[in-house]
């Protein structure tokens, strides 16, 4: 790469790795006598414990750990942010009768988050202005009635979303809300009084009245006129904010004070004050907008860098969101972001290629590859579950998958898969990795719970990708959970630049007791397929 080409601007992947060996059972494992394959132990039965669990968990039991030595470090850094992530069963409490159901609630829900992303890219390569695009005047006549950041992260699989949350303070004196984190998005909004229509959330509303801090945007403000749809009352901006699944949250568009844990706090930050809010967020006070436009959070804090660490989608803990926070040694996995020009909101990645048991599938590098006209790419999305690929790509790699697994008991489809497995007499079990290649020659290999998850708490397990007729593919939450994915956002890289197959080296961490919710960077060496060398 020339040097006067633009710096490139780099996603990274940390596994967050136990540091305990699998205990191994031999007379309920599958004995595979893989020579020539890379392979990786799935845990059966602790994974059915989880399903479980999740299903009587109870968010009165909920202990939230100190942040410990990270939150220390953040703290020390000017500029730089932490909080808690939790996953959304942690919030509520459980509302199916068993994990089959669970399940399915949770692929309606992915499906009907990725038709959102579809539709949100094809407005956008469409080239609809937001002139074009208007607020439901039904709603917003109803809102005006008289009357470097860290954070934690949680999985909100028990509601059927799928997403991640963190704990946010907003206002002065500050309330705490848990907001659903999203990279896919960028207008952060909550709930607010007084309430026209909003749904049920872990904690009270936000009483604009009661913070100090709290500002109204005029029609004429900046933040009001980046709004994909807005609308004006009495010299007051109003923002109205859709998603796929058919929900939505109409308001006014204001400014106020964010407080990140202990770490720290952002004055004049732009969100939206929802007076109606309607649709399948039940549990959160509303969202962060982690994505690349102008109205995110991470672009209204000037973030430069930010990372994440999704704990498994079932899982009571927690872990951290890091704004600023740095950290990342050499040797990472690393790979190349690079920028649509019509859609900044989403976060492409340089994927050139997927392998199962080492070897290399054989999928077009171009099925990866964005076009001149923004069509095609794949994106790194915290809200989507199951990873989608494009249909050729989904059925190769399926292929391969399939290829490698003979000796497993087949078992029926189930939804959106089509690859299951019957492991109910099992305890562990051998199988073929599954890996990611990016931009530069690097690799991630991930662990077998990552492409392999119950449906049911019998033993069927089922391959955790999908096939989309969409040109986009995307990663989804499923694949990146107990792996730390940190964002450079110092610099960009516009479609046709050169340079991508440059790579940054990290370190590969293991974390322990991540499962325990404390998230300690311990450095070590690993395989990749989960097990310490």
């Amino acid at each position: 790469m020339a040097a006067s080409s633009p710096p490139l601007l780099l996603f990274f992947f940390l596994f967050l790795l136990s540091s305990s060996s699998i205990p191994f059972s031999s007379s309920r494992t599958v004995p595979y006598e893989y020579s020539q394959i890379d392979t990786a132990f799935l845990d059966v039965s602790a994974t059915l414990e989880q399903t479980l669990d999740v299903l009587s968990f109870s968010p009165q039991t909920l202990q939230e750990e100190p942040l410990e030595t990270v939150a220390a470090t953040a703290a020390a850094a000017p500029g730089s942010f932490l909080l808690r992530l939790h996953p959304r069963e942690t919030l509520t409490e459980p509302t199916h009768e068993d994990y089959r159901s669970l399940v399915l609630t949770r692929l309606a829900r992915d499906t009907a988050r990725v038709d959102s992303l579809n539709a949100k890219l094809a407005l956008a390569l469409g080239n609809v202005t937001r002139s074009d695009l208007k607020p439901d005047r039904s709603r917003s006549s109803e809102l005006l009635r008289p009357e470097d950041l860290s954070t934690p992260v949680m999985s909100g699989t028990s509601q059927g979303s799928g997403e991640y949350f963190s704990r946010v303070g907003v206002g002065s004196p500050p309330g705490q809300y848990y907001m659903v984190l999203d990279t896919g998005s960028d207008v952060n909004w909550l709930q607010c009084q007084p309430c026209a229509d909003c749904y049920q959330q872990a904690d009270p509303v936000y009483n604009p009245s009661a913070s100090s801090t709290h500002r109204a945007l005029t029609c004429g403000a900046p933040q009001c006129a980046a709004l994909e749809v807005s609308s004006c009352r009495s010299n007051q901006c109003l923002y109205q904010v859709s998603y796929g699944d058919g929900s939505f949250t109409v308001g006014n568009f204001v400014t106020e004070t964010l407080t990140f844990g202990n770490s720290g706090k952002v004055n004049d930050v732009a969100l939206g004050c929802g007076h109606d809010n309607e649709g399948l967020f039940v549990g959160s006070a509303g969202l962060l907008g982690l994505g690349g436009g102008p109205l995110s959070l991470t672009n209204q804090i000037k973030t430069s860098s930010f990372s994440y660490c999704l704990v498994d989608r079932d899982s009571t803990k927690s872990s951290t969101l890091e704004f600023n926070t740095g950290g990342l040694a050499a040797d990472s996995v690393t790979a190349p972001l690079v920028k649509n020009s019509k859609m900044d909101t989403f976060y492409y990645v340089g994927l050139t290629g997927m392998s199962v048991g080492g070897s290399l599938v054989s999928i077009p590098p171009s099925l990866f590859q964005m076009d001149d006209s923004g069509n095609g790419g794949i994106i790194v999305d915290s809200g989507t579950a199951i990873t989608r690929l494009q249909t050729e790509a989904y059925n190769s790699l399926r292929d391969a998958f399939v290829k490698m697994t003979k000796n497993l008991k087949p078992a029926s489809g189930f939804a959106l898969f089509d690859t299951c497995y019957d492991f109910s007499s099992l305890s562990q079990v051998r199988v073929p990795t599954v890996s990611f290649h990016f931009a530069g020659g690097k690799a991630l290999t991930l662990p077998a719970k990552n492409y392999l998850i119950p449906v049911d708490s019998a033993g069927t397990f089922c391959f955790a990708f999908a096939p989309t007729s969409s040109s986009m593919s995307i990663i989804g939450n499923v694949q990146q959970q107990g792996t730390r994915v940190a964002f450079d956002l110092a610099s960009s890289l516009e479609i046709g630049e050169e340079g991508l197959g440059l790579a940054i080296k990290g370190k590969i961490f293991n974390v322990t007791n991540i499962n325990q919710g404390k998230d300690r960077r311990v450095g070590g060496w690993s395989d990749g397929g989960g097990q310490p060398k």
